[in-house]
């Protein structure tokens, strides 16, 4: 079996990605992101233990349940569970993390990356509050963010709801307006 072991072995079979592509990344949460983030009731953090083990963990509330706090920081609540406290342990170990925000009816993702910190804070944990119920901490992160479509999901987003897809615009309009450059956007 061949093993790559190289970056410069798969851009050789790949190629380099699109302008498009590499621009729509942004080093900041601007107002897609925040948009798609208050939709948003689900999300999969994925972080990584100090042997490099890796761990994908869903969260998940009313819609808006993360809060963004600035342009380059989110705050995420963790509520009662099952004290594993597995995601919490790695970050503080290990503090990059990845997260994958979802929001059924629209089959497309918003993946934010950076690096997390645990805090107990008060101020920022009881607007937290659910049921009058404050999480005992939260992760907040500075973030880079990009969009990604996934492709053949309605088995998974459903089918997409006139609601949801009316307070969110596609895809190639939003990336339009992150990127800047010229395209058919409108």
């Amino acid at each position: 079996m061949d093993i790559i072991e190289d970056i410069a072995e798969i851009r050789e079979i790949y190629g380099e990605p699109m302008e498009r592509t590499v621009k729509k990344q942004l080093p900041r949460l601007e107002k897609h992101s925040r948009a798609f983030i208050a939709l948003s009731p689900f999300l999969v953090i994925a972080s990584s233990d100090p042997s490099g083990r890796c761990d994908a963990s869903p969260k998940g509330d009313a819609p808006g349940f993360v809060k963004v706090i600035d342009d380059q920081t989110l705050l995420i609540p963790d509520r009662l569970g099952n004290n594993r406290v597995d995601t919490i342990g790695n970050l503080l170990a290990r503090p990059g993390v990845g997260l994958i925000f979802f929001v059924p009816g629209i089959n497309e993702t918003l993946r934010v990356n950076g690096t997390a910190s645990i805090t107990t804070d008060p101020a920022l944990l009881e607007p937290l509050a659910v049921n009058g119920k404050v999480p005992r901490s939260a992760s907040p992160k500075p973030q880079r963010s990009c969009t990604k479509r996934l492709p053949r999901t309605d088995s998974i987003t459903g089918p997409t709801g006139p609601t949801r897809r009316a307070a969110w615009r596609s895809l190639p309009m939003r990336n339009c307006d992150r990127t800047a450059l010229p395209r058919r956007c409108r």
